[in-house]
């Protein structure tokens, strides 16, 4: 796993999941988001009850699969369960394409825009750290596409950043939150540029304003598994 080192050099565009990202993003996500592989733990226990029967599985924004790869790992090999990924970084499809291929996995990887792809009917859907990045004009009609796509009953399991209403907690939160970013490594001028090139780009909600977004649209059930500081992972039962 290469080390993220990105942002030790001045940023010359806006953040975009490239090659360069790509390479070293399993270290980005371990390193700059608090408690990852717990929430992904958790994620992937509640994606395995709602398999209990089998069915169809999407990651929305797949990145390198790795989540994927957790679920197929676990899951009851006594049922029918079809796991599909999907990511609009072709160099994220590429990196995900040599994992399962090392694995002998039957993970079936997609390059496309998860706004228009042709879902079938799903138990589960995945988003991590996704919706963030969809425009929020967009989001409300995302969600109405995966509540759509989903079975009744069926799970979608979605992290994100949140921020406060609370503008001076918020600024505590981002606070706590940079310091941890230093206490994996990154530099103080690193934190910065990353910030300025995500800028515009991740345009994270409150964690009520998640929570309302799912319900509006279609979801009965919404509430939080697991908040650390500033990130989040929700859970929408259709």
């Amino acid at each position: 796993m290469k080390t993220d080192t990105l942002f030790t050099k001045p940023i010359s565009k806006q953040f975009e999941f490239d090659a360069e990202v790509a390479a070293v993003f399993d270290d980005m996500l371990l390193r700059s988001v608090p408690f990852y592989k717990e929430s992904q733990v958790l994620t992937r226990r509640f994606a395995l009850n709602a398999l209990s029967g089998g069915g169809n599985v999407y990651d929305l924004g797949c990145s390198t699969a790795s989540l994927l790869l957790e679920i197929e790992r676990a899951v009851d090999k006594s049922v029918e369960v079809r796991l599909i990924g999907i990511d609009n970084s072709a160099a994220m499809i590429q990196h995900a394409h040599k994992k399962i291929e090392a694995y002998g996995s039957s993970i079936e990887l997609f390059e496309g825009d998860i706004l228009q792809f042709p879902y079938e009917k799903a138990q589960v859907m995945i988003s991590n750290y996704t919706l963030q990045f969809i425009r929020p004009m967009l989001r409300d009609t995302l969600i109405r596409t995966i509540c759509d796509a989903l079975n009744d009953g069926g799970v979608f399991l979605f992290s994100e950043k949140v921020v406060s209403e609370d503008p001076k907690l918020n600024k505590e939160l981002i606070d706590c939150y940079y310091d941890f970013k230093k206490v994996q490594g990154y530099s103080e001028y690193e934190i910065v540029q990353k910030r300025e090139a995500l800028e515009n780009v991740l345009i994270p909600y409150t964690m009520n304003e998640n929570i309302v977004m799912a319900k509006n649209n279609g979801f009965k059930t919404c509430e939080v598994l697991f908040r650390w500081a500033n990130f989040a992972t929700f859970i929408a039962i259709k």
